[in-house]
């Protein structure tokens, strides 16, 4: 029997990509030049379809890298000066936050205690201040923004470029992007691909902030925003880029439209309420986020209460169900169960009565 994996990242494989995969391998498709229009005819059909899935604005870019880490640095590096502003409530979250610091940027923070979402009230970001960091997931303590907050900032607060990093919300995340102005993501997540690639969505306005800083400090490099958007104007990247990646995202992000995304949503939803409300009954589990509006549809945490962590993960893995461990200083104390598009209804059913046996 083939093991489930409810891990936040890398996660269970997308149930299409064997078959993507072995069409690509037949096709020849990693050997042919990223320079060929082959690979811009992929990176168009990307485009059309990451556009199509997230509704994006026509002055959207969407550009290639490495990680979500990177995007992490070279949105700091290209997009602020001097003034960025963090929400931070997890390990993530606070992650952006450090590169602002070792960028030497004058980081302002509202942190809260791990597991717990904001208050709109306490947000207060300085004049100032150019670049408003939001994680709108935070994967490592299963804690979610709702979308509807996100937007409620733009309208405080129109002068900061917002930035949302949508790792493991996206594309459950119904985010209007006419009210943000960059979000990011990686693939081994809610895509459900192998790890590799990084996901930059992009607007004008933020271009324009890069060329406003162009020669004024450092913002240049092989992959600055200028670079890969110049490279994006031909479908093109500043480097070789992961064109199995390209190619399977491209490919899963069709299998999604074909669903409907509002079919993938409702999915998620009823899958993460089955989860919460086991983990309100158990004994044995509880639901590490309290505030029910902050409890995130697509990694649920939950408190391990009897006994060690790591005795759970080992029985339910001899059972071909493979849940993630708590993160950081939780490690032993909380198990992580990612309900990401890839994982079935049946699956869901199977983990949870795998649960009650405990």
């Amino acid at each position: 029997m083939a093991s489930v994996y409810f891990t936040p990242g890398p996660a269970q494989l997308y149930p299409t990509v064997a078959g993507h995969l072995q069409n690509a391998l037949d096709q020849q498709v990693f050997s042919q030049s990223h320079r060929s229009q082959a690979f811009k005819d992929l990176y168009k059909r990307a485009d059309a379809g990451l556009r199509a899935l997230f509704q994006l604005p026509a002055d959207y870019s969407i550009y290639f890298t490495g990680s979500a880490t990177e995007i992490w640095e070279r949105s700091l590096q290209s997009l602020t000066a001097q003034n960025t502003y963090h929400l931070v409530n997890g390990s993530f979250s606070k992650k952006y936050l450090d590169h602002a610091k070792w960028l030497d940027r004058n980081a302002q923070v509202l942190q809260v205690p791990f597991g717990q979402g904001f208050s709109l009230e306490d947000v207060q970001v300085p004049d100032g201040t150019e670049l408003l960091a939001i994680t709108q997931n935070e994967t490592s303590s299963g804690v979610c923004m709702p979308v509807e907050d996100i937007h409620a900032l733009r309208q405080r607060y129109p002068e900061p470029l917002i930035s949302v990093d949508i790792v493991s919300g996206a594309p459950y995340a119904a985010l209007d992007f006419s009210q943000i102005d960059m979000a990011f993501f990686s693939v081994q997540k809610g895509f459900g691909l192998p790890a590799g690639l990084g996901v930059w969505l992009v607007n004008e306005r933020s271009r324009q902030k890069a060329a406003s800083l162009e020669g004024k400090q450092y913002t240049g490099g092989h992959h600055s925003l200028a670079s890969l958007q110049d490279q994006y104007q031909q479908f093109q990247t500043p480097s070789t880029p992961n064109v199995l990646d390209i190619y399977l995202l491209a490919h899963v992000v069709e299998d999604m439209l074909a669903k409907g995304v509002d079919v993938i949503r409702q999915e998620t939803e009823a899958k993460a309420q089955q989860l919460y409300a086991f983990l309100e009954e158990s004994s044995l589990f509880a639901p590490f986020v309290q505030e029910k509006r902050h409890q995130s549809p697509t990694v649920v945490v939950a408190d391990v209460l009897d006994r060690p962590a790591a005795e759970i993960i080992s029985i339910l893995k001899k059972q071909g169900f493979v849940v993630g461990s708590g993160y950081g200083a939780f490690k032993d104390k909380q198990i992580r169960i990612a309900n990401f598009p890839a994982i079935l209804g049946r699956q869901v059913d199977d983990l949870v009565q795998a649960l009650k046996r405990l």
